[in-house]
């Protein structure tokens, strides 16, 4: 499992976690949400060892996170990272050659589920598309955590329902962990067994998505809505 413990990061004056402390155990989809600015790609970051806490500590299956996690975690970040001049299947390669956990059958199965060419030239590619890029060289990989930044900011509803399907069919949730933060509740409440809440750096809430609807008798949406009323 994956744990945070008293921690805080700071940007030097600024403070964009406060004494976080959470656990997110194996076989969980989590959704990770928050106001702009409320510390979500900072947590995220600090969970793939990019980051390093300036006070408590980071843990991933019992030892302290740093960029080694990078063999058991797979970080999707927010924005788009990949060589333009590659082609889809040119970057499968390279994510090959950088993962031993990366499947390369898996990855083009992904690619042709999303309806995505192998060779195509990721610098022609529509911001939809290249959303269906990132997601399949993600989850190419046969990760213990997947860890995803706005999976589907921008992208219009059709490339959000294709990528939610994705996640659960190519994912196993038997063993494997997803943590997505998004602004877009409605679309993913289905596939989330929890919910984190971040207001400025600190965790407000951090309920299963079960226990919302049972005590509160209303969805995810409204339920955050609530907290921050």
């Amino acid at each position: 499992m994956i744990e945070l413990q008293g921690v805080s990061k700071y940007y030097r004056s600024k403070r964009a976690l406060n004494g976080v402390s959470l656990t997110l155990p194996r076989g969980k989809v989590i959704g990770l949400v928050g106001e702009n600015g409320s510390g979500k790609t900072t947590m995220l970051k600090m969970l793939a060892g990019i980051l390093i806490p300036t006070t408590g500590f980071a843990i991933l299956d019992n030892n302290k996170i740093t960029r080694r996690v990078a063999s058991s975690v797979a970080y999707m970040p927010d924005t788009d990272l990949f060589y333009p001049y590659f082609t889809v299947k040119q970057l499968f390669e390279f994510y090959d050659s950088q993962y031993e956990d990366f499947n390369m059958k898996k990855a083009q199965e992904i690619a042709e589920y999303l309806v995505i060419s192998l060779d195509a030239k990721i610098s022609t590619l529509s911001k939809g598309n290249r959303g269906r890029v990132k997601i399949a060289a993600t989850l190419g990989r046969d990760a213990a955590y997947y860890l995803l930044d706005e999976p589907f900011s921008g992208l219009d509803p059709m490339v959000r329902e294709d990528i939610a399907r994705g996640l659960i069919r190519f994912t196993d949730t038997e063993w494997q962990t997803i943590l997505l933060s998004t602004h877009e509740i409605k679309e993913v409440e289905p596939l989330l067994d929890e919910l984190i809440v971040l207001k400025e750096g600190q965790v407000l809430a951090h309920k299963e998505i079960d226990e919302i609807r049972d005590k509160y008798g209303i969805d995810a949406t409204a339920w955050m809505i609530s907290l921050f009323r």
